[in-house]
């Protein structure tokens, strides 16, 4: 069966940076950042006292009382998101078939906030069970690719991936797989987080993976800079329209970019920790290169996991170094997370995106936040501290999973 191409069509977008693509993109490019004390609880007991929340989002501006009640926070961040992309796209169901049409979405830790309320509702209380009709299925990480469907009318393949923040990343993998070989039309995916809570921030700072910079928020994420000291935690959702190209020519759909390749790949390693020397990212960025079948000297960008902890950052590059040699000098490098923070399960939809939209307007964002060079790190261009105009043909996305998943994609500037 020959292999069907696979395009983006629509793009929406609920982020730290802002409630709509166009904001989020024009955020990055001028080199905001996300980051703030966190408002959604009390954390002055918290050893990280500051987040990267979504701002300005009321729930109830998109949906009526008896709706919320069936909604954790995450699933109204999801469907706003994916709402908008429907839009973008011009996705009306009415004109397609429903069987051909699905949602593929997915969040790394899903209802927490639900689960962690319902739960200390029940400690102290009494000891008698009043749990929420609701609790489980606002919790659950599928729901919100459930409800989207039924908002919409959409009958094609349903369902959820995890594999912790890769789990966006690897949501399109299974979007652009079920497109290439016939099983869909239209995918509607993306993911979305909103950990943001009490458990959320204190479960990664006793693992001493988040910063502590609490003299200075906005400063606090540092990918590859000497003195990065752990992520920042973000929120949020994006999601993408992903169609056949000639279903997308037909019904003379907008095209933002193509999607050419992906690579899978395990470290095997530790529960946590990348492998040091990047077995596992070189391996996926390799096995994405086949797949797209492109030469390694055609990537012009490279949106990285870059995270800014202090292991993560040294394998990443020196993955980059492995796998595309002395080419790596001449790829434009980033990281978004400096300004958007970690988001988590959403990471790899809200990179996907920014990497999208770099090819579609030639242009790189910068990695803010760098003070000063990492002598572990190879020297490479990082784009740090301003955005870089340049020619984007080709750019790939890494996103990367605690547990050892990683998963690369790659786009390309749409050509007949």
């Amino acid at each position: 069966m020959e292999r069907r191409r696979v395009v983006i069509t629509g793009v929406g977008a609920i982020t730290p940076l802002g409630n709509n693509v166009n904001e989020f993109w024009n955020s990055l490019l001028e080199g905001i950042s996300g980051a703030d004390f966190i408002t959604h609880f009390d954390a002055s007991k918290f050893k990280t006292k500051f987040a990267c929340e979504v701002k300005n989002f009321d729930p109830a501006n998109y949906f009526d009382r008896k709706e919320l009640r069936k909604y954790d926070l995450v699933t109204t961040y999801g469907i706003v998101a994916a709402n908008q992309a429907i839009q973008d796209a011009n996705i009306k169901i009415d004109n397609l078939d429903p069987y051909r049409v699905g949602v593929i979405w997915s969040s790394g830790i899903g209802g927490i906030i639900t689960f962690f309320q319902e739960v200390k509702n029940f400690v102290e209380g009494d000891g008698t069970p009043r749990f929420n009709p609701f609790f489980v299925p606002k919790m659950i990480i599928d729901i919100t690719a459930g409800h989207i469907s039924m908002i919409h009318g959409f009958k094609g393949p349903n369902y959820a991936t995890v594999s912790a923040c890769a789990s966006s990343a690897n949501a399109i993998v299974d979007a652009v797989l079920l497109i290439r070989h016939g099983y869909a039309d239209v995918i509607v995916t993306g993911g979305c987080e909103a950990a943001i809570t009490e458990p959320g921030m204190g479960g990664f700072n006793s693992m001493n993976a988040i910063s502590v910079r609490n003299d200075d928020p906005k400063t606090a994420s540092r990918p590859f800079d000497k003195d990065r000291d752990g992520f920042v935690m973000g929120e949020g959702a994006a999601g993408l329209i992903i169609e056949d190209l000639e279903h997308a020519k037909k019904r003379g759909a907008k095209i933002y970019a193509e999607i050419l390749g992906f690579g899978l790949s395990a470290d095997a390693y530790h529960i946590t920790a990348p492998h040091p020397e990047g077995e596992g990212a070189k391996h996926a960025m390799s096995f994405t290169l086949q797949d797209a079948s492109i030469e390694k000297e055609k990537i012009d960008h490279i949106n990285t996991h870059g995270t800014a902890t202090p292991a993560g950052d040294i394998a990443e590059a020196k993955a980059i170094v492995s796998v595309f040699g002395d080419h790596a000098q001449n790829i434009s490098i980033n990281s978004t997370k400096s300004m958007h923070g970690h988001l988590l399960g959403a990471a790899g939809a809200i990179e996907a995106l920014a990497t999208i939209l770099s090819i579609q307007n030639d242009a790189v964002p910068p990695t803010i936040n760098h003070f000063t060079d990492d002598p572990d790190i190879p020297k490479l261009d990082f784009t740090f501290n301003h955005k870089k105009e340049r020619i984007v043909h080709y750019a790939i996305s890494n996103t990367f999973g605690f547990g050892g998943h990683n998963v690369s994609l790659l786009f390309g500037k749409y050509s007949e």
